[in-house]
């Protein structure tokens, strides 16, 4: 019975992918079912629309630093959090992990209104630059590492860092030596889900954005505002191929099993 519903939770969540994939080599431009034969020029259109491609080289620009920064900035809070007991701890892991919970919608409005507050306050073009775009996929990135290290920390023998410091090592190489190899997969599982919260990301990027500005998600969007032809399940395709070469390049150096 175990078996029987894991094989079909699997087909669940499979089957959308699959409809993807396969509405990805129609031939005719408006779906029907059965279709009328299959092609590859969906995929070749992609190249061809120049919005999919600075969006895509924006998503992947503002992900990469977003995620850096974000890691950058987390793993030091959730060391925090772990390893000191202070007044207010609860409330600060709680804020950290607050956009997880906050829908993107309501995040997005958030960001843009402080935005606007901050350019009437002092004056800097800080409502729609890539600045402030970064700022607010930085904040997505931030909960997934605090929630992913702060578990690998969870894991970590605490007398083993104390035996290192016994033995003459400071703080910091205690944690370069013993800490950081012990919590590395919780990084780069960190660094994993933030490019991929980030990269994908929709509801918040919409209020963000500037004038000639258009990350993948938004193309997208605007794309079947017009069209329904398979060129989205194209990119659909591609950005799953994408996100599983990243897993499984990760997966081959850090064993992203054993945290996620």
């Amino acid at each position: 019975m175990l078996k029987a519903a894991a094989t079909v939770t699997l087909a669940y969540i499979l089957t959308p992918l699959f409809f993807v994939i396969w509405l990805s080599f129609f031939y005719q431009e408006i779906p029907s079912f059965p279709p009328e034969g299959y092609s590859l020029r969906w995929y070749s259109a992609i190249w061809n629309n120049d919005r999919f491609l600075d969006g895509f080289f924006l998503s992947v620009r503002v992900a990469l630093i977003a995620t850096t920064i974000g890691v950058a900035l987390g793993v030091p809070a959730a060391l925090c959090i772990a390893r000191f007991r202070f007044a207010g701890r609860e409330a600060l892991n709680s804020l950290l992990l607050l956009p997880l919970v906050v829908p993107g919608i309501v995040l997005g409005i958030a960001i843009y209104v402080f935005h606007v507050e901050a350019e009437i306050a002092t004056g800097l073009p800080v409502l729609g630059s890539l600045g402030g775009l970064i700022g607010g996929h930085i904040l997505i990135v931030i909960p997934w590492t605090v929630r992913l290290v702060t578990a690998s920390l969870g894991g970590v023998d605490r007398s083993i860092e104390e035996a290192a410091q016994s033995l003459g090592a400071d703080r910091f190489t205690t944690f370069r030596r013993v800490t950081l190899p012990a919590i590395l997969p919780g990084i780069v599982a960190a660094v994993l889900f933030g490019f991929v919260s980030s990269f994908g990301n929709l509801e918040m990027s919409l209020f963000l954005v500037g004038p000639g500005r258009t990350t993948l998600p938004i193309a997208i969007l605007q794309y079947l505002e017009w069209k329904i032809d398979p060129t989205i399940a194209a990119v659909s395709v591609l950005n799953i191929l994408l996100i599983a070469a990243a897993m499984l390049l990760t997966d081959r150096f850090v064993k992203i099993s054993r945290v996620v």
